[in-house]
């Protein structure tokens, strides 16, 4: 691309889309975060009202991007080569990113917004791996339900003078450019090539339809978090202003001075024994109004929020009273097959990430088989007798080798499995005999074990 072609690009389509999308991006921030549009108070509301809106607010949208994030976690990665999986060159691309945390953000990110990027370049001894915003970036499709790579994409860099610096990418190479505020004057810098043939942003997405649309877990349900807010807020009003039984009487002179007043008060306090001199006077309360019809509601809202985004809704009120553990499963099981449907999601980019590492790296094999999948830590709460119990009757009732159910084990990592497996072999001599053969004499040339 030329000089020219990139800042005509940048300065026509890509920078006006970035900042159209931008705008939308900042409004579902707001409300994924914790600083959401406050309610609609009257215009002269006082200091007083405008506190009890504002500790009204509650971050329920964040609290739903987290209890699903919190369920994925990459902890491995399968491939149809014959290789073993611990030293297969995309997983060990995979830990030198330091891909087992910065996955989180990524997520984060998809669920949030409705959908995230990874930029993956060329680097000095393996691939370079990175999480990209959407709102920092802007990402052009052909076809954006179809196509696995995007034709260009930007990032964008804001400095304190409110001037941009731009990253173009495309199947070539990255350009670097500049723009001013307005976004008007957009002028090149430098280019260099990644050598990766296509353009090196792979695409999460939470709920891809078959017309491109990305919808995330905040967007949808901002109607619903604003009722809580206001369900809130008009609770704490009550409960400000009248939560109490007020006193009243009728017919009794007014004191002459304040000075008579305050001793009259002081008499009440004391004695606690309302005493009037005139046969007239009237003694009554106004009952205070009661709380339960807005905490009800504030319920029935928080359900409301839990059914349509299928977040338990113990994980939104932390009330959990003797659930057994059907029962519990029961309560999980919406959130789990939502989690299940965005695993094949992120896990199908991942997948891609970790061909197109490969790709720069020039492992072949690796870069073009379709067959590799990453693979996910059983985050499931179960009991660990519960497990336990359940994982030994497949072991022994099914058959099922005990070395594939150990990563099954509720709280068990890769990591804790891949321990396990070496101090098995180990401890079994004609496995340690077999791997010392395998590094004198090599694989192939091993006879059949019987």
């Amino acid at each position: 691309m030329s000089q020219k072609a990139a800042v005509d690009l940048v300065r026509d389509e890509l920078l006006p889309g970035y900042l159209h999308e931008r705008e939308r991006l900042d409004q579902i921030d707001l409300w994924h975060r914790w600083r959401q549009e406050p309610l609609t108070l009257p215009r002269k509301a006082t200091p007083e009202l405008r506190n009890l809106e504002s500790i009204s607010r509650t971050p329920w949208l964040n609290l739903v991007v987290t209890s699903t994030a919190q369920c994925m976690y990459v902890d491995g990665y399968r491939t149809s080569m014959d290789d073993d999986e611990e030293s297969s060159p995309p997983w060990l691309t995979w830990n030198a990113n330091d891909m087992d945390f910065r996955q989180i953000a990524i997520h984060r990110a998809a669920l949030a917004y409705g959908y995230s990027y990874a930029l993956v370049l060329p680097g000095d001894s393996a691939s370079v791996i990175r999480g990209v915003s959407p709102r920092n970036s802007w990402v052009v499709y052909q076809e954006p339900a179809w196509d696995d790579w995007p034709m260009y994409g930007i990032r964008v860099h804001v400095n304190n003078d409110k001037t941009r610096l731009i990253r173009l990418y495309d199947e070539e190479a990255q350009y670097y450019l500049s723009a001013d505020s307005t976004g008007d004057k957009v002028e090149f810098i430098s280019w260099e090539v990644h050598g990766a043939g296509v353009c090196p942003l792979v695409r999460y997405t939470n709920q891809l339809d078959l017309e491109g649309r990305a919808d995330g877990e905040v967007e949808p349900h901002i109607g619903a978090a604003k009722r809580i807010n206001k369900t809130a807020y008009d609770r704490l009003l009550t409960q400000h202003f009248n939560s109490w039984k007020i006193r009243t009487v009728a017919g009794m002179a007014e004191p002459d001075t304040e000075e008579q007043a305050n001793r009259k008060k002081m008499q009440l306090r004391q004695d606690d024994l309302l005493v009037a001199e005139d046969p007239d006077t009237k003694f009554g309360t106004l009952d205070e109004t009661p709380l339960e019809g807005f905490i009800s509601a504030w319920r029935a809202d928080i359900e409301a929020l839990a059914a349509v985004t299928q977040t338990p809704t113990h994980a939104l009120t932390g009330q959990l009273v003797n659930l057994s553990a059907e029962a519990l499963a029961a309560a999980r099981s919406s959130l789990s097959q939502k989690v299940t449907e965005r695993q094949k999601s992120f896990g199908r980019s991942h997948a891609q990430v970790l061909r197109l590492a490969a790709a720069y790296e020039g492992h072949e094999g690796y870069a073009s088989d379709v067959m590799s999948r990453v693979t996910w830590q059983d985050m499931e709460i179960r009991s660990l007798s519960q497990a336990v119990d359940a994982l030994g009757k497949a072991a022994t009732m099914l058959g099922v080798p005990q070395e594939a159910l150990w990563q099954r084990i509720p709280g068990v990592e890769k990591s804790d499995v891949d321990e396990w497996r070496k101090l098995a072999e180990q401890a079994d001599p004609v496995a340690r005999y077999r791997t010392e053969l395998e590094r004198q004499m090599g694989s192939d040339d091993l006879p059949e074990v019987p």
